[in-house]
C-alpha cells in the first residue's frame, strides 16, 4: 500500500471514530448482534467489541493500551475468551503493548495475573518514552479484525469484525512499536516462583 494510501486508511478510521450515533438495533448476523463495522460511543459496547474482536483470534491477539484498563481488560467474559484463546490453540499468543505503563495499577487485575501465570501465551512489553506515539488504543485479532479507539482516554471508536486490510496497517504499526518495547518490571519482578 503506498503511503498515502495508509494515510487515507487512517483518517476513514479516525472519521469513523468520531461519529456519534449508534448501531442499529434490528443488527442480526453471526457476530453476535452487531454488524462487521460498528460504531463505538459507550463503554457497554467498547466492552462487547473488545471480547468480539478477542473472540475472532485463532492464532495472535495484538493489543495496543495505555494500561490494560481495567473496565475492559478485568472482565470475566474477556479473560474467559482469553483463556479459551491459549489454552486450545497450539500456539496462539497474546501480545499487549503498554504505551502509558506507568498508569499500570498491577495489583489485583485479574489479566496481568494471568499473564504471570500463562507467559509463555501472553507476553506484556512497554513502550518507551516517546513523542510519536499513538494516542489511540486497538485491538487486533490475527490480520482480520479490529477495535479502534481515536482516543485511549475514552471509548468512542469502531470496530470491524472482517477488514483484513486495516487490520493488517495496524499490526504493521504494532509490530514497529513491538520491536522497541521492553518487558514491564512490574510484571517481571512479581512473577510467581
Amino acid at each position: 500500500m503506498s503511503p498515502g494510501g495508509e494515510f487515507e486508511q487512517h483518517n476513514f478510521l479516525a472519521a469513523l471514530a468520531h461519529a456519534r450515533y449508534m448501531p442499529e438495533a434490528d443488527c442480526n448476523d453471526d457476530t453476535g448482534g452487531f454488524q462487521a463495522l460498528t460504531v463505538l460511543t459507550t463503554l457497554a459496547e467498547a466492552r462487547m467489541a473488545v471480547n468480539q474482536v478477542a473472540a475472532r483470534a485463532e492464532r495472535l491477539l495484538s493489543i495496543y493500551t495505555p494500561n490494560l484498563e481495567p473496565e475492559l481488560y478485568d472482565q470475566s467474559a474477556f479473560l474467559e475468551v482469553i483463556k479459551h484463546l491459549v489454552l486450545t490453540r497450539p500456539f496462539a499468543k497474546v501480545r499487549v503493548l503498554l504505551c502509558e505503563s506507568g498508569r499500570l495499577s498491577a495489583d489485583g487485575h485479574r489479566f496481568v495475573a494471568m499473564a504471570r501465570r500463562l507467559s509463555s501465551c501472553i507476553d506484556v512489553r512497554n513502550l518507551p518514552p516517546r513523542s510519536d506515539a499513538p494516542h489511540c488504543a486497538y485491538v487486533i485479532a490475527d490480520e482480520r479484525a479490529i477495535l479502534y479507539r481515536l482516543r485511549a482516554d475514552g471509548w468512542d471508536g469502531i470496530s470491524d469484525l472482517d477488514n483484513p486490510p486495516v487490520a493488517r496497517l495496524y499490526l504493521h504499526e504494532f509490530e514497529q512499536l513491538w520491536d522497541t518495547g521492553a518487558n514491564p518490571e512490574s510484571l517481571r519482578l512479581a512473577r510467581p516462583a
